[in-house]
């Protein structure tokens, strides 16, 4: 029943009420004019009847009237209740209303039955929700990406690369990455392969050898003199380099891994090296080129992510949608995970009521208090005002009724 029915009906039962006590005044009216004619004993009982239906029809209409209006206009105290009270009734009702139903034993019982997991699982497991549901994360994600300030973000990037990079010791890392590189000895299939690749190089380039040593030697030696030397040269070298490649326990191996070993803890503890990566990472990492690795940074991100987010059959997409399905799977079959997550929800929504109880109390309060005091009034009207208009007809009568005892009891008994 919308407002325009509710005020027909209003109206409605607002006449019935007066009808009635008007119909009651014409018959005491009738009545008081019968009895100075005609002294039948009747037309006193129904003036008595008549007469004290009429108070109270007055009487209750006034009380009515007073819960929403001024009777007659006239501002007595204590009447027109609503309009003046609605701060009051507001703070009241939101009270009631807290602790009436948002109580912590009302509202427990609610709570306890609160099984969502299986709900989402079934609701999850529907390929058109997940469509919907990645859809719509797509577009969120998208207008945030559009929104954003790439300025203030590429700031953001390089703010925050700049402000880890003041703390990363590259001497550090770099020594600790030898020492890594030497722990697990990787270091040497690295001398494997150069001793090979040395070995290789001194016999495919003998006759520079030969060369070398003719050009070194003095004019008087023989030059096959100078060969059997630059072979025995070429010779040697290969010779010692092959022992390096194939003897993993060389004591060339060994030298050059304590060197390494040194090396390392020299780059870890010496200054001039820590002075010498911080001048190279100043030089990599300064203002200028930050500012443009921040930038390329961002760029490649929201390209791709904007791309991913835009294709209908992407990786993204499709891995969201892979993984809802697992989750769907394990919310409808994995009942350990189900009440894990029925028992977080109702935990969480059981403080979130109790801890906010008072924002309902205020909400209401507030609501009911920014109402205009008339059109309070006139919704509670609205709502009540045909179950009031019954208290006037009840007043009348039984008022009537009343009138109607007291005169039987005076004429018998007094």
């Amino acid at each position: 029943m919308n407002d325009e029915e509710k005020k027909i009906q209003l109206r409605k039962y607002k006449t019935f009420a007066t009808g009635l006590f008007v119909l009651m005044a014409v018959i005491f009216v009738v009545m008081t004019i019968l009895e100075k004619k005609n002294p039948a004993h009747w037309i006193g009982y129904i003036r008595a009847f008549s007469e004290a239906a009429m108070v109270g029809a007055l009487d209750d209409w006034f009380a009515v009237t007073a819960l929403f209006n001024y009777p007659l206009g006239l501002k007595i105290p204590h009447t027109n209740l609503i309009e003046n009270s609605k701060e009051r009734i507001g703070d009241n009702l939101g009270n009631f209303v807290v602790s009436n139903f948002l109580s912590p034993q009302n509202i427990r019982p609610y709570i306890q039955k609160l099984k969502i997991s299986h709900f989402a699982g079934e609701w999850l497991s529907k390929e058109r929700n997940q469509e919907n549901l990645v859809k719509e994360l797509s577009n969120i994600v998208l207008d945030i990406l559009h929104k954003l300030d790439d300025t203030a973000v590429v700031n953001f990037i390089g703010h925050k690369a700049r402000e880890m990079s003041d703390d990363l010791k590259i001497n550090q890392i770099v020594g600790t990455g030898i020492e890594y590189v030497l722990n697990k000895q990787d270091h040497q299939k690295i001398i494997t392969n150069l001793a090979k690749q040395i070995k290789d190089y001194v016999i495919a380039n003998r006759d520079i050898v030969k060369e070398r040593v003719q050009k070194e030697s003095y004019f008087l030696i023989p030059k096959f003199v100078d060969n059997s030397i630059a072979e025995k040269i070429t010779n040697g070298l290969s010779t010692f380099f092959e022992e390096v490649e194939n003897d993993h326990s060389h004591s060339l191996r060994t030298e050059i891994t304590q060197k390494l070993y040194t090396f390392s803890h020299e780059i870890q503890s010496e200054e001039k090296w820590e002075d010498e990566f911080r001048s190279i990472k100043n030089d990599f990492l300064n203002e200028e080129k930050l500012q443009q690795y921040s930038k390329d940074i961002w760029n490649s991100i929201k390209k791709s992510l904007s791309k991913e987010l835009e294709e209908e059959n992407s990786a993204l997409k499709n891995y969201i949608k892979k993984n809802l399905t697992e989750l769907s799977q394990n919310l409808k079959d994995d009942e350990n995970f189900q009440n894990k997550i029925d028992h977080w929800v109702r935990v969480t929504a059981y403080k979130y009521i109790l801890k906010n109880t008072h924002q309902a109390a205020n909400l209401i309060s507030s609501t009911v208090g920014n109402w205009q005091g008339r059109d309070l009034s006139r919704k509670l009207e609205l709502e009540v005002g045909k179950d009031l208009q019954f208290i006037r007809v009840n007043g009348t009568l039984v008022g009537g009724l009343v009138g109607l005892v007291i005169y039987t009891v005076a004429n018998f008994f007094i």
